[in-house]
């Protein structure tokens, strides 16, 4: 966390940890992803997205630990450029749309994981290094120097810009941990975490949850 506090010393995080139930595809959370997608649409451009401050925040926390935030989009970025290119959000499964969702809405980069297939029990944030392996969902081999990065004990497991192979959500999900990265400080994380666990409530049988603010 030192190396992040000393580039980023704005930098919050809030975790949200859940027992929840995941499925294919939800038809209501949908209806709202679209309705959300439209207002969305009205209300920014791609220019204008770059003001936003979670977005413009975590772009310098991203030049600040190395890394070209145009070359390596940080994922809330991505996601809202996506819709404001009149592309369909992905379809992935419950859990992920609904983490999607709440990342366009409050423009945060939101790492969504799996915590049974975290190896050790804590997870440390710091900065990639050259030649560190890291297979991006989706993406295959990702280069995260420069890039911030959870590391569980045996390497990363989340980045801005794409969390990791190993540890990614599956329909056999169970125990869920997102972590709503706060590059622009702490103003706003809590009311996305609220968010995050009003739609999980909706959609995902949520029990035992826990916010932890970091």
């Amino acid at each position: 966390m030192e190396e992040i506090r000393n580039a980023c010393p704005q930098f919050a995080g809030m975790a949200v940890v859940a027992t929840v139930k995941n499925t294919p595809y939800c038809e209501a959370l949908w209806k709202k992803i679209d309705e959300f997608t439209a207002l969305y649409r009205e209300t920014y451009t791609t220019d204008s997205i770059k003001e936003m401050a979670t977005i413009r925040a975590t772009r310098e926390a991203y030049k600040k630990c190395g890394k070209d935030p145009s070359r390596y989009r940080p994922s809330g970025e991505a996601l809202c450029r996506r819709i404001l290119r009149g592309l369909p959000l992905y379809q992935i499964d419950t859990l992920v749309d609904l983490i999607n969702l709440v990342s366009i809405r409050y423009g945060y980069s939101i790492g969504g994981f799996d915590s049974d297939k975290f190896e050790g029990d804590t997870l440390t944030l710091g900065i990639g290094k050259a030649g560190e392996p890291y297979e991006g969902i989706g993406r295959g081999e990702l280069n995260i120097e420069g890039m911030p990065v959870y590391r569980d004990a045996i390497g990363g497991v989340g980045t801005p810009t794409s969390d990791h192979e190993r540890t990614k959500l599956s329909l056999e999900t169970t125990h869920l941990l997102t972590i709503i990265n706060g590059y622009s400080g702490r103003e706003g994380l809590k009311e996305a975490a609220d968010y995050m666990v009003e739609l999980l409530k909706e959609f995902a049988s949520v029990e035992d949850v826990q916010l932890i603010e970091f």
